[in-house]
């Protein structure tokens, strides 16, 4: 039986066929209907933890039926930028492709589970989710409505609308975006796809840890940019699975910490978010994501806008990449910890290139400053496993 809301409304759980066929993807959405009469309210079985429900297997599966534009890309070590910070560095590049950032895995892989289903969808993203979303849509006929602040990039922004997706800009960041998405999903009976909650787009971005595990000189760490966690789950999932001598090192802004002391308190612990970082920039984390990096993410570091900026202009100047700065924290990271990591085989992924022209001539034209105009502060310490 479903569980009822006071209200009337109701959220059940619906889980893609048979979880006992071979290759099955397991998909939890959250449906919502009005008008339904009140009953005791029950537990609510949405969602289950994503750890438990994560698949080293169907990571696999996601690499086989994803669309062939998301995957295999660039990785190589970046031997200036290796010079430079005298660790060997490997990019994994996710921003050569129609979306210009790794969304488009994850997305494509939810979507592929949804099959025939025509139901309208409902997203919040700070821009580059809603791109994938809207992209995977568009290739499957899909509508699909995409709340964002109006902190958002702008052209982020333009892009999703480009892609067909219908732009609701609302909240002053995207958590708010977020409340609101919930609600238009809840009064339209819409289907709600929240990013870091949901296995398959988890799922999907593991596929780029089974790209790097391609290499044939193992890894000692491999950096993750961490947001909403759905990325480092995925790749922290398929790395304990077949590559335990590598370190999960996950990385937030120093501006917006949530994350990071979420993983510190192993519990689901709000911030303040003031980052130029807006893919990073998360004030409430999601739940299952927290419980899920306990066995993910050996650590957490955090870096400050100036250290992205720095890390923005390496990657321009020793591999010709523009990155936007959530992009970027991996090789902030990396730069941080130089000393303790001289002579280590490391990657960072680059997770986005999605930045306007006047932030390229601001971050990559002059001296770094933080959010708003502001200098960064100092690196804050790492936060351990434990």
């Amino acid at each position: 039986m479903y569980p009822f809301t006071e209200t009337g409304r109701f959220i059940c759980e619906r889980q893609d066929a048979a979880l006992t066929t071979p290759g099955a993807a397991s998909l939890f959405l959250t449906f919502c209907w009005k008008g339904a009469r009140s009953a005791p309210a029950a537990p609510n079985p949405y969602p289950p933890p994503v750890g438990a429900s994560i698949s080293p297997d169907r990571i696999e599966e996601a690499a086989h039926v994803i669309d062939p534009v998301f995957l295999h890309s660039p990785q190589f070590v970046c031997e200036p930028l290796s010079e430079r910070l005298g660790v060997i560095t490997v990019l994994k590049v996710e921003s050569i492709n129609p979306i210009r950032s790794f969304k488009g895995r994850g997305a494509d892989y939810l979507m592929h589970t949804l099959g025939d289903d025509s139901s309208r969808v409902v997203c919040a993203s700070a821009g580059n989710f809603g791109q994938g979303m809207a992209y995977a849509c568009r290739k499957r006929g899909r509508h699909i409505t995409v709340f964002a602040a109006h902190t958002a990039n702008p052209l982020k922004i333009d892009r999703m609308r480009a892609l067909d997706a219908h732009v609701e800009v609302t909240g002053d960041d995207f958590d708010q975006a977020k409340d609101a998405a919930k609600r238009h999903a809840e009064s339209r009976g819409d289907v709600y796809i929240e990013d870091g909650r949901i296995a398959a787009i988890t799922e999907g971005a593991g596929t780029i840890a089974l790209e790097l595990g391609e290499n044939e000189e193992p890894l000692d760490a491999i950096f993750v940019p961490l947001g909403n966690g759905a990325l480092v789950n995925g790749i922290g999932t398929w790395i304990k699975h077949h590559s335990l001598e590598t370190r999960v090192i996950a990385v937030c802004a120093q501006n917006a910490p949530a994350m990071a002391l979420s993983f510190q308190a192993r519990t689901p612990t709000r911030a303040s978010s003031a980052t130029i970082a807006d893919g990073i920039a998360v004030r409430v984390p999601v739940p299952e994501a927290v419980d899920a990096m306990a066995s993910t993410v050996d650590e957490v570091m955090l870096v400050s806008d100036d250290e992205m900026i720095l890390a923005m202009r390496h990657l321009l100047s020793e591999a010709g990449l523009v990155v936007e700065p959530a992009g970027a924290v991996g090789v902030a990271a990396i730069a941080q910890r130089s000393q303790q990591l001289r002579g280590s085989r490391v990657a960072a992924i680059l997770t986005g290139g999605n930045l306007t022209g006047e932030q390229i001539a601001l971050w990559l034209g002059g001296r770094p400053t933080g959010a708003r105009g502001r200098r960064g502060s100092p690196a804050r310490p790492v936060v351990p496993a434990g």
